[in-house]
């Protein structure tokens, strides 16, 4: 794409450059002119077309850690999104309370961020329960792309759940949830 830009640009410039050009009487490609002062405009539209090309470009694959993980218990999931520099996504999971027992719950992202490697999240509340999370993106070695695990969350889950009177009851444990396998890739 990079290249597309910058060959157009020069293509636009040229024809009116007096080196190349055929703008100016007896003028030949042998003889030489002021050819960086007349080309000159063609370097900010380089740069401009570099810069938009490199603002386009997609996170590396060992940057973005868009997919579902494993949760708490088999059967459930989370889901990430990192598209144009914001994290989003959500848990499902089964109901642990007795009026949701066994029913699948989707909580959505209340908060969430993604610097470097440092990933948390907080979800919205749903039935008295929220979970914190906050820990780092970790690729296994040896792992291969899009295979099972190629990607893993480590660190701190803090599950809070409210009682009838709004008592706030924290618990926190270590967790790791590894990347599901990407499909037709």
């Amino acid at each position: 794409m990079l290249r597309f830009l910058v060959i157009a640009a020069l293509t636009l410039a040229l024809p009116a450059c007096p080196v190349w050009g055929s703008s100016q009487p007896n003028s030949s490609p042998s003889t030489p002119r002021r050819l960086l002062t007349d080309a000159s405009s063609v370097w900010p539209v380089a740069a401009a077309a570099q810069e938009q090309a490199q603002e386009q470009k997609p996170a590396p694959q060992a940057d973005n850690p868009t997919g579902m993980y494993s949760f708490l218990r088999e059967g459930e999931v989370l889901q990430l999104t990192y598209d144009e520099a914001k994290l989003d996504g959500y848990i499902s999971r089964f109901g642990d309370s007795p009026d949701d027992e066994g029913q699948f719950i989707d909580q959505f992202f209340d908060k969430a961020s993604l610097q470097g490697d440092r990933l948390t999240f907080t979800t919205q509340k749903v039935h008295g329960e929220w979970y914190e999370f906050a820990g780092q993106v970790v690729i296994p070695p040896g792992k291969q792309p899009g295979s099972e695990g190629y990607r893993v969350l480590k660190g701190k889950l803090t599950q809070h759940t409210s009682d009838a009177k709004g008592t706030d009851k924290a618990r926190q444990r270590e967790v790791e949830f590894k990347s599901f396998p990407r499909m037709g890739r």
